[in-house]
């Protein structure tokens, strides 16, 4: 699992991809206030290999039961406590919690990839939306 606390981190990325959709998800934010991971929350990567456990410890709450009653995913009564979901066209889910009024949160990407967690996966794929960044930006560098 990566944690990208500062720009350095965002841009020693390897995937392409993934770095300029981070990039965007900045200059969105800064619209508004400059990006600080302290204030605001990290971005973080979840990889093959990674695990829900150690995501949970990460973020501080769980992401496969429900916050509130501790529902499981998978139960008819399961409902998902992200802003939103969304899929993005290099196979690539982001899940959005926002946890004070603040709007401080976590932007979390995560691979649709072989050893990636099976429930995670599969409540991305049950909730996920197209992006709304679009491929374009994504293929040719940052436009707004």
């Amino acid at each position: 699992m990566k944690i990208l606390r500062n720009l350095a981190d965002v841009a020693n990325l390897d995937d392409a991809s993934l770095r300029l959709l981070v990039e965007h998800r900045i200059q969105q934010i800064e619209e508004c206030c400059p990006w600080d991971s302290a204030e605001l929350g990290p971005f973080i990567v979840f990889e093959p290999g990674d695990s829900v456990e150690a995501l949970e410890a990460e973020i501080g709450f769980p992401v496969l039961r429900g916050i509130f009653d501790d529902v499981p995913f998978g139960d008819d009564e399961f409902s998902p406590s992200f802003e939103w979901a969304e899929i993005h066209s290099a196979g690539l889910f982001e899940l959005v919690y926002i946890v004070s009024d603040s709007g401080a949160g976590y932007d979390i990407f995560i691979y649709d990839l072989p050893g990636v967690d099976i429930n995670l996966l599969s409540m991305c794929k049950t909730y996920a939306t197209p992006g709304n960044a679009p491929d374009s930006a994504l293929d040719a560098g940052l436009s707004c």
